[in-house]
């Protein structure tokens, strides 16, 4: 009878980790730039830390920021810069803000979203999917260190190509380099198949079921794809970006976009998660791990 109250209890968590965030969307210290609007800049200082003030000389360097993902928009004297391909929500606030307070008369998009941009947050998902997958069809199939991580190298790649052909040259949900956008996308995969395998191969399907639940249920609600990360409630948004599902889905906003503005970040979280998985892949090989590994897999 006990057991029955594991049901209420998962109900919980799982509808607090993918209901809190949305919920709870506003703007928390969201980056936005200022030039030659003191007015603006002193009611977007009085915000009670809604927004982080940048000062920039002109236009040009505000329009330049946006352009290299440093701000969201930019009020500049009677004109407001935006960013829809940054995040749709924000953008969406600032024009309303600028409408309603009558700051701004000429409103300019200056790297807009696709008309089917929107796409872009629906794509997290099945990413995180493909990598949960890979990394269980390596570790189910595959018996040795290095045709696992083969298997989830490979895997990763055809995954990455498959959905940038969906999204970009079928859907056209993103623009931007292709291949540069399929390496985003096989990045995020295999961070996501590699740490599947290398917890499956380290713990057995106990690991699996850890790294699958962790990229489900806080990776992809936290992602902030779709917002952003500051406008999620903390610490959502900053955990989120240091998970796959949400370093995956930035980075594929920069890649597709902005030409690979502020993509380092990205790429250095996906790129660690990696070599981690990897390295357990490898670690779990080992003689005596691996006879461990095989011990505790049995007593699961």
């Amino acid at each position: 009878m006990k057991h029955v109250l594991v049901i209420p209890i998962a109900v919980a968590v799982i509808l607090t980790l993918f209901a809190w965030p949305t919920a709870k969307v506003g703007p928390r210290e969201v980056p936005i730039g200022v030039a030659g609007a003191p007015a603006v800049e002193r009611v977007l200082a009085a915000q009670d830390g809604r927004f982080e003030v940048h000062r920039y000389a002109d236009e040009a360097a505000a329009r330049t920021a946006i352009e290299d993902r440093e701000v969201y928009g930019a009020f500049t004297g009677g004109k407001l810069l935006t960013a829809s391909a940054a995040s749709p929500a924000i953008t969406q606030m600032l024009t309303h803000a600028a409408s309603e307070s009558g700051q701004a008369a000429e409103i300019e998009d200056v790297v807009p979203t696709t008309q089917a941009g929107g796409a872009l947050a629906a794509s997290v998902l099945p990413m995180v999917l493909a990598g949960i997958l890979t990394g269980v069809l390596a570790f189910v199939t595959a018996g040795g260190a290095l045709r696992r991580a083969g298997l989830v190298i490979a895997g990763s790649v055809l995954a990455g190509l498959v959905a940038t052909t969906i999204i970009q040259s079928w859907l056209e949900v993103v623009q931007g380099d292709w291949l540069v956008n399929a390496g985003a996308l096989s990045l995020a995969v295999l961070a996501i198949a590699a740490t599947v395998a290398g917890l499956a191969s380290l713990f057995g399907k106990a690991g699996a079921l850890a790294g699958a639940l962790t990229m489900v249920f806080i990776g992809n609600p936290f992602s902030a794809v779709a917002a952003g990360p500051e406008m999620l409630p903390t610490p959502a948004g900053a955990i989120g970006q240091l998970l796959p599902p949400g370093a995956g889905g930035n980075l594929l906003r920069s890649t597709g976009f902005f030409d690979g503005a502020a993509a380092g970040q990205h790429v250095a979280v996906l790129a660690a998660w990696a070599i981690a998985g990897l390295a357990l892949v490898a670690i779990a090989a080992l003689p005596r791990v691996s006879r461990r590994t095989t011990e505790v897999a049995a007593a699961v």
